[in-house]
């Protein structure tokens, strides 16, 4: 079986099967708040960030983590019956996605790869915009002004760079705003990444560098490409790095409120590592069978999320029936919203292709719009540039 830091509580050692590399005995303590077994442990600097955190609130945490993935499993489904072309589960990393949402601001602006659908759930993306992308009826799923979101970025480690570049804006504005941005422990290795925190340590800019370090960047485990943990490459570029447990969403909470809180008053950016596990594939073109021990996924397994902090409403006689009654119903809801929405999708029209390249008139576009809408014209049908017909 294998062992690592996320076993027994707020203060262990890491073990042979280790998040980061070899480490020759090297100890730290991975900030975590609430164990496996749903136990609630102190630690003596985070436990203040999540004093406030009610009871109630601490139900409709567990309610997120639930209908997320309820969410996951939904689109997961919709891909295996052909109505999705690609969908990328989130499955296992729920904590660390819900605990860094709900701990934002509205005037908070995020930066995401193509795995934060918690997020987006988070900062109020209509679920079938979620999944506009994935079954090909849009280049991008939202307008990310009315959510303080940028449409997921598909190039590894790309939106790093807007993140810090928009931080930087928010210095040039006077405001007390945040940028964050999430990217993979295999993003790490990408030089977006790196120059993005140059710049972001060097302008001191209110950033928050979010790695969900799930393990595995595709089918490479991030023992073979980083030999340090990889919240210890942040010091090298100025920028102070906290390790979480990534499954702990009241640690996750926390951890990202006290960088919130650094990056708002001028302490610059911040790294959070966010040590979780990828349950399922990368895609769902990806069999992560084939290159994946069943052990570790049933080792990981034992440390769920979503048991977790059901574990804990248990232990504090939290979870009522009526609690359960009402996550199942969201959940069940919110999959029948998700499966409505992309059966019933419209699909695009033919010059819909020319929609949102810029975002003022371009001359040359313009031209391109009209030599298209004649050719589709040219077919007979007098509606052709506005048709599916039109489109054959």
């Amino acid at each position: 079986m294998f062992t690592d830091e996320l076993g027994q509580g707020g203060n262990v050692t890491d073990g042979p099967d280790n998040s980061a590399g070899h480490h020759g005995g090297a100890r730290e303590n991975l900030v975590q708040l609430i164990t496996p077994g749903g136990e609630r442990v102190s630690h003596p600097q985070y436990d203040a960030w999540v004093r406030d955190v009610s009871d109630e609130q601490l139900g409709s945490l567990y309610e997120d983590l639930v209908v997320i993935r309820r969410i996951d499993t939904e689109a997961t489904a919709l891909q295996r019956q052909g109505e999705l072309g690609l969908w990328p589960p989130l499955l296992g990393q729920e904590a660390a996605q819900i605990g860094s949402a709900r701990a934002l601001r509205d005037d908070d602006f995020v930066f995401s790869s193509y795995r934060e659908n918690g997020v987006a759930y988070c900062r109020g993306v209509d679920l079938s915009d979620i999944l506009k992308v994935w079954r090909g009826n849009a280049s991008a799923g939202w307008d990310p002004y009315t959510v303080n979101m940028a449409t997921p970025q598909i190039i590894i480690g790309a939106q790093t760079l807007h993140a810090t570049g928009y931080a930087m804006g928010i210095q040039n504005d006077g405001a007390d705003s945040v940028a964050i941005t999430y990217f993979g422990d295999g993003a790490t290795s990408e030089g977006d990444v790196n120059e993005a925190m140059v710049f972001a340590a060097s302008f001191q800019s209110p950033v928050i560098f979010f790695c969900q370090n799930n393990h595995w960047a595709i089918s490479e485990p991030v023992r073979l490409q980083s030999h340090i943990r990889i919240a210890d490459r942040a010091a090298g570029f100025g920028i102070p790095g906290i390790r979480v447990d990534g499954n702990d969403v009241l640690a996750v909470m926390a951890a990202t409120r006290e960088a919130l809180e650094r990056a708002r008053h001028g302490g610059g950016p911040t790294f959070i590592e966010a040590v979780t596990y990828r349950m399922g594939p990368h895609t769902t073109a990806d069999d992560p069978t084939r290159y994946r021990d069943a052990n570790e996924l049933e080792d990981w397994a034992a440390k769920d999320p979503i048991a977790r902090i059901k574990g804990l409403l248990e232990r504090k006689g939290l979870l009522t029936e009526q609690l359960e009654a009402r996550v199942a119903a969201k959940a069940d809801a919110v999959a029948r919203e998700v499966r409505a929405g992309c059966i019933n999708m419209p699909d695009p029209q033919p010059l819909d292709i020319f929609k949102h390249v810029y975002s003022t008139p371009n001359s040359w576009l313009d031209r391109q719009e009209d030599h298209y809408s004649r050719y589709l014209a040219s077919f007979g049908d007098p509606a052709g540039a506005n048709s599916e017909e039109g489109a054959r």
